[in-house]
């Protein structure tokens, strides 16, 4: 099967190609993102493979189907950026990768609430300009304080595991809960009250119409002056002009994210030698008390092995003409 793989790196190659000998599958990369400019590209595919920052809105799925592609595989487990109902009505199916390695998000979520603790990015750059003055470096103990977890999931509960290692009480809102989280002594609360109790809050929830903004002007009224935000999950969770705004006040005292709502046009990529002009990002980056990395939480050699066997799993399961289990379908009783 005749498979154009956008957005790829060299990582994506590697582990892609190592999954894929036993299969013979006719993988061609392409290192451009997806879009409606790119997508003549893949012209006489018919598979096309995204990852999470490809755009497969209703505009490049018509070019993709009038092309004649015919599967879209997700190299993610996030499918928002995916125009479900144009896929469906053009006869496109769709299938992602549900779940990696919930172990390599859930642990990163943790670095996060470490770095920004105790500092260890400040700290790293003062002892190599040979400053090991302590001034300005003080943490808290993580031991006792409580931790509220949006979204109990795998990773979810994962990141509920790993803190309470820590010694802390867990909170959680989720309007499904989870049985293994309740085994772990997590107490279900509903969001407002959650944001008012914890120290740390840390989301795992997909990004739905739903939740969009679910931490907004109105929702981080609630939080204790200092509260620690972790997002991991997807960049639309969070209206940044409003963290923005309780990061200055006060309100928030430590923002820790792995996405951005606009990130689409800054990660995967080297733009150290351009200007970016996104302003909310470069304010973002002003803070002291702010820590951003580049959707990288997934990235581990675990979750690649997975992300590759599985997509091309599920590839396979096109090809012969089997059921794919991973297959996701529109629902249009949910608003889109």
């Amino acid at each position: 099967m005749q498979v154009a793989v956008f957005s790829s790196k060299t990582y994506d190659r590697e582990y892609l190609e190592a999954a894929n000998i036993s299969l013979n599958h006719e993988l061609v990369f392409f290192e451009p993102s997806l879009n409606p400019q790119t997508a003549p590209l893949a012209a006489g595919f018919p598979v096309v493979c995204g990852f999470i920052n490809d755009c497969l809105d209703a505009q490049t799925l018509r070019i993709l189907a009038q092309q004649g592609t015919q599967f879209i595989a997700l190299r993610s487990a996030g499918f928002n950026h995916v125009d479900l109902q144009t896929a469906a009505q053009l006869g496109l199916t769709v299938a992602r990768v549900p779940a990696y390695s919930p172990y390599a998000v859930a642990e990163h979520a943790v670095a996060l609430v470490l770095m920004l603790n105790r500092k260890l990015y400040r700290a790293y750059n003062r002892v190599r300009d040979d400053n090991f003055s302590l001034e300005g470096l003080l943490g808290f103990d993580l031991h006792g304080c409580s931790v509220g977890i949006v979204g109990t999931g795998k990773i979810g509960q994962c990141f509920a595991q790993i803190m309470k290692g820590f010694g802390c009480h867990l909170l959680a809102y989720d309007p499904f809960p989870n049985p293994d989280c309740l085994a772990l002594g997590v107490t279900y609360l509903d969001l407002t009250d959650l944001m008012a109790r914890a120290n740390i809050i840390s989301l795992h929830c997909p990004l739905t119409p739903e939740s969009h903004h679910l931490i907004n002007h109105q929702s981080l009224q609630s939080v204790q002056p200092g509260t620690m935000l972790i997002n991991t999950s997807r960049g639309g969770l969070i209206d940044t002009v409003a963290v923005i705004d309780a990061i200055k006040s006060g309100r928030l005292g430590y923002l820790g994210i792995d996405v951005y709502e606009q990130e689409e046009q800054l990660f995967f990529r080297d733009l150290s030698d351009t200007v970016i002009q996104d302003d909310d990002f470069q304010r973002l980056q002003s803070f002291p008390n702010v820590l951003i990395t580049a959707h990288q939480a997934f990235f581990t050699r675990d979750a690649l092995e997975n992300i590759a066997a599985t997509t091309l799993g599920n590839i396979t399961d096109f090809a012969l003409g089997r059921p794919c289990p991973n297959q996701v379908q529109w629902d249009p009783t949910k608003v889109s």
